[in-house]
């Protein structure tokens, strides 16, 4: 709660805000009554067992908490409970909905980067230096090296081995993200890795996920052409009420739709189910549930990653305090106002900037600027390059390449009469923006 309260921060505060107070009471309860939760709710057990106890969830959640509030309680719970209660102490090859302590480690190094440790900061490095650990046993390039199978997939254990691929993944990601904006290297046994190694790492497991493996298969369900057919998932085994209004019982639905041999009437597009084994072999076969059953544990990281890959980086630097805005926006005017920018009086391109929101974080007035680049020509605009000066903050929308800016990866042309829009944050009046060349064709 304390992590999507951030997320709806700004298009709902509201709602944001009872998020982050309900997270608070939840960490009270957590931390005043400990005891691993399958205890009390015995009959998860035999399924979600939980192996290593609470205090990585504890750390888990303050890491969030202060993530999402910048209340030096949670930074403090960090630095004082770090050691003891596991957080600093464990060396982790593998990161998962039951073991957190690689997630902890990445996020608490976050936080040391961004200069926040204070008198925590010898206990942070700690932290810092087991989320090193982790990264280089991801690439290969630690004391301990986590396993692969001959194809290049993580391979942890053989009932739903992906959450662990896209869990492992999605944190290499974000710590590439990390120290590219610190101008920082990887420390690893064999030696410094560049933040580059580790998001090609994630990449490379992406590209597996997705077909480029020895099998030629995607583990994600209808995406390519050799994907998994029986899916062990009784809403796809079972044919849709669209088809047949017949009535199916939970016993019919089982004898009659989950057993059978054909291929899934209702494909579950997108799921992830478990994957290989640890020599690429996969039966597509809806009763062998550790390699075919779909989990939302599998899915939420690798739209993480996805995203980032999608999205490119546009130097945008995951350090800056703007990651995190104040809970409640203020309204405000930058002083000079914004003006229209237009490239020139005869320019067949047209500049437009404009404040869209701002908010106070820790006394600063920080605003987003939405800029639209318009082409006024009867011709297709290629070959775009902009030029922006006094920027001060993260820019997403374009691709810099250079001293310059251009289209994003995702646009190669705007048509005629076509717009496009990049938004900025940062905390003074607009960045000057101009067209430094384009091609019309």
């Amino acid at each position: 709660m304390a992590a999507a309260s951030i997320v709806f921060r700004r298009s709902n505060p509201a709602y944001s805000s009872e998020l982050l107070r309900h997270a608070y009471q939840l960490f009270e309860f957590a931390d005043k009554y400990r005891g691993k939760y399958d205890s009390s709710i015995t009959v998860a057990q035999k399924y979600y067992r939980s192996v290593s106890g609470y205090n990585d969830e504890l750390l888990w959640a303050a890491a969030w908490l202060y993530q999402a509030s910048n209340n030096e309680y949670y930074l403090n719970y960090l630095g004082k409970n770090g050691d003891s209660m596991g957080g600093t102490g464990w060396a982790m090859t593998e990161f998962g909905w039951d073991v957190k302590y690689a997630g902890v480690q990445t996020l608490v190094a976050k936080f040391l980067m961004q200069s926040k440790a204070g008198l925590h900061a010898p206990v942070f490095e700690r932290y810092h230096q087991k989320a090193e650990y982790f990264m280089c046993s991801l690439i290969g390039k630690g004391g301990r090296n986590i396993q692969k199978t001959p194809g290049g997939l993580i391979f942890r254990q053989r009932w739903n081995n992906m959450q662990f691929v896209t869990g492992a993944s999605f944190l290499a990601t974000v710590f590439s993200d990390y120290l590219t904006s610190s101008r920082g290297s990887l420390k690893c046994a064999a030696g410094n890795v560049a933040p580059s190694e580790l998001l090609s790492f994630a990449k490379s497991q992406v590209d597996y996920i997705l077909g480029d493996n020895p099998r030629a298969t995607s583990y994600m369900v209808g995406y390519g052409n050799n994907f998994p057919r029986q899916v062990h998932h009784r809403g796809s085994s079972i044919v849709s009420i669209k088809v047949d209004a017949k009535f199916v019982a939970c016993r019919q639905g089982y004898a009659t739709w989950y057993s059978r041999k054909a291929s899934d009437p209702n494909v579950l597009a997108g799921a992830l189910v478990g994957g290989p084994d640890a020599y690429d072999n996969f039966a597509d076969e809806r009763d062998n549930y550790e390699q075919t059953e779909p989990a939302t544990y599998n899915n939420a990281p690798l739209l993480g990653i996805l995203a980032r890959l999608g999205g490119g980086h546009g130097g945008y630097n995951q350090l800056l305090p703007v990651v995190v805005p104040a809970p409640n926006p203020v309204v405000a005017k930058p002083k000079p106002a914004p003006k229209p920018n237009p490239a020139s009086s005869s320019s067949p391109i047209t500049i437009v900037q404009k404040m869209t929101t701002s908010w106070n974080d820790k006394g600063k007035t920080y605003y987003r600027y939405s800029t639209i680049v318009t082409n006024k020509s009867y011709k297709t605009l290629k070959d775009l390059k902009l030029s922006i000066s006094k920027l001060y903050g993260p820019l997403w929308g374009l691709a810099k390449s250079g001293n310059s800016y251009g289209f994003p990866t995702w646009l190669n042309s705007l048509p005629a009469g076509k717009s496009l829009e990049f938004v900025y944050i940062h905390s003074t009046s607009p960045a000057d923006v101009s067209v430094s060349s384009y091609n019309l064709g």
